[in-house]
């Protein structure tokens, strides 16, 4: 009699850096096969992650894929093979409570040059010594690289990457791309040469038909403002190598993440290819980046911490994006400064990410937040308001069509288990000595895994049919609170913090529309639409001018808005 062989599965992976001798996937594939076959194992599935870094399972996705059969029990398998720890993992911490994983799923590792499987008893202590070393040697490998490519820097050499817009890579070295390189020269001309900024020499170019050529490495074909600045701020383009413009550092607090940091301090000598500006030019960019660092820094960081109440529930009336709380500084005609200025403007009046927007208005805000906030309260204090709101409140959700549901799927559960229960006694009664034992048993365990799917089949529908009913009283109880915070609006508003009044906007208003223009009122608010049903008939809103005011009022799902 044959035994059956066990499973297993195979992971090999490869990092992006050079493929030592011996660690190249098919290296790997080959050897670990030989050991298979050798020790009987059956090969049930393959994974590999090529140019990936050990440094964290993150990003790894067959690694994941692997992980997540595994706690399927999918095939069944009782090892995973690797060539070597290393290829498994380099940081101690994911190689330990990976192979934790795995054992409370009954899969263990073997790796196969290092001569370690983690199902014997020195196994586990041999992988935790070894996965140490590893992290250590990545970090090695790290410094190494960094040496590396500090003295290629130093040599004026091209570290490697895509080649910055402008150039183009050719055997390793930066040429100039003449029909890139144009752009390059009008942005730094129009940028030292003129008092416009990166979004001013964004629209310039748009409206020129200067459009960015597309390569692998970006798509958008339009210089937005973010672009210009980082082309404007990269020396190579006078002909200089900068090496730790940026640094890689770990997020404090954290195991794996990392961010780029902005070094004071950086390598930068001149470069073995040739500039595309002059030194000169790009000097006074550099000066000019500086002054307008600090003419438009970020005023909403640091002590300000004002809470923008409409921000992004503000509709551009262009575009129709989102349009976001803002500050600017006024200056008195000697340049002391006035007053702050607090504005809603469209988020794709800059260009951000090549998104264009021609909507160039700021909406002063408080004028903005004063008429919502006017509407609201005319709202609510219309005779009828209260006793609406308290007849939604005390209006009762119809489940009982859901609840028959659940009814009818407990009933059905029941029968199911007692057929269940008899099955199993009927298994147990058999006689072993019945010449057709092993047909009656067969036909029973048949029988008996069938009803297993139905039952499964079953709660799962009776699940289903418990959460709607749940979801729709969980709605009913926020639509609740809501009419509730509606009746004493007036009250509750003149005492909450900004922040509490940002909140209550958010959970009464879906979006305020406003108008292009500013209107003869003096007013800019167009339309309100609410989150929830609130009234079904007609109602006139004026503001304090007596100006009538349109608030469109969501009614409910497949019905009209009706105008106020």
């Amino acid at each position: 009699m044959n035994r059956e062989r066990v499973k297993v599965y195979t992971y090999k992976r490869v990092s992006t850096t050079m493929q030592i001798d011996g660690y190249s996937l098919d290296a790997q594939k080959s050897r670990i096969k030989a050991f298979a076959d050798y020790n009987d194992y059956e090969i049930v599935r393959e994974y590999e992650d090529a140019g990936k870094s050990g440094k964290s399972i993150e990003g790894r996705i067959q690694f994941n894929q692997m992980m997540d059969d595994i706690k399927s029990g999918k095939d069944g398998v009782s090892f995973v093979l690797v060539f070597k720890l290393s290829r498994f993992g380099r940081n101690a911490a994911d190689v330990l409570s990976t192979l934790q994983v795995m054992q409370d799923f009954g899969v263990n590792l073997i790796c196969v040059e290092d001569g370690i499987d983690s199902s014997k008893d020195a196994g586990k202590l041999m992988i935790s010594v070894l996965s140490a070393v590893a992290e250590i040697e990545r970090e090695n490998i790290r410094v190494q690289t960094m040496e590396g490519r500090i003295q290629k820097a130093r040599e004026g050499k091209w570290n490697g990457g895509f080649a910055p817009y402008g150039y183009q890579l050719v055997d390793g070295e930066l040429q100039i791309n003449e029909e890139e390189a144009a752009a390059i020269r009008v942005i730094f001309d129009r940028y030292v040469n003129t008092d416009i900024g990166s979004n001013g020499i964004a629209k310039y170019l748009e409206n020129h038909g200067i459009r960015k050529i597309q390569r692998q490495n970006g798509k958008n074909p339009l210089f937005d403002a973010h672009l210009i600045r980082l082309i404007l701020k990269n020396p190579v383009y006078c002909g200089k190598i900068a090496y730790g413009r940026r640094r890689t550092e770990k997020v404090h607090g954290t195991r794996n993440d990392y961010h780029l940091v902005e070094q004071d301090n950086y390598l930068l000598v001149d470069g073995l290819h040739e500039a595309i500006i002059s030194e000169e030019v790009w000097q006074a960019a550099q000066v000019k980046l500086l002054a307008q660092a600090k003419k438009y820094e970020h005023v909403n960081k640091g002590k300000d911490t004002r809470t923008h109440l409409l921000s992004g529930i503000v509709k551009c009336p262009i575009c129709g994006a989102g349009m976001y709380g803002n500050k600017c500084i006024k200056h008195k005609k000697d340049g002391t400064k006035y007053k702050d200025f607090y504005y809603y403007g469209c988020k794709h009046r800059t260009m951000t990410r090549g998104h264009k927007c021609e909507y160039r208005k700021q909406i002063r805000e408080e004028l903005l937040d004063d008429a919502v906030t006017e509407v609201i309260v005319a709202l609510v204090s219309k005779p009828k308001f209260a006793s609406m709101m308290q007849e939604k409140i005390n209006m009762k959700v119809d489940t009982s069509m859901l609840d028959q549901e659940i009814a009818n799927h407990e009933k059905q559960l029941r029968q199911f288990y007692s057929i269940k229960s008899k099955l199993m006694e009927e298994i147990d009664s058999l006689d072993p000595d019945d010449r057709h034992y092993f047909k009656r048993k067969a036909d029973l365990d048949d029988r008996l895994y069938r009803m297993y799917d139905k039952i499964e089949d079953e709660e799962s529908q009776m699940i289903e049919a418990r959460a709607k009913r749940q979801a729709i009283e969980a709605e009913k109880l926020t639509g609740d609170n809501i009419y509730k915070v509606l009746m004493c609006f007036d009250k509750l508003y003149t005492a909450m913090n900004d922040v509490e009044r940002r909140r209550v906007m958010e959970a009464l208003i879906s979006e305020i529309q406003i108008h292009e223009d500013r209107q003869p009122n003096g007013q800019w608010l167009k339309s309100i639409r609410f989150r929830l049903p609130i009234i079904e008939e007609d109602m006139n809103l004026s503001l304090d001018n007596n100006e009538h005011v349109e608030c469109v009022i969501a009614l409910s799902k497949g019905t009209d808005a009706a105008g106020l």
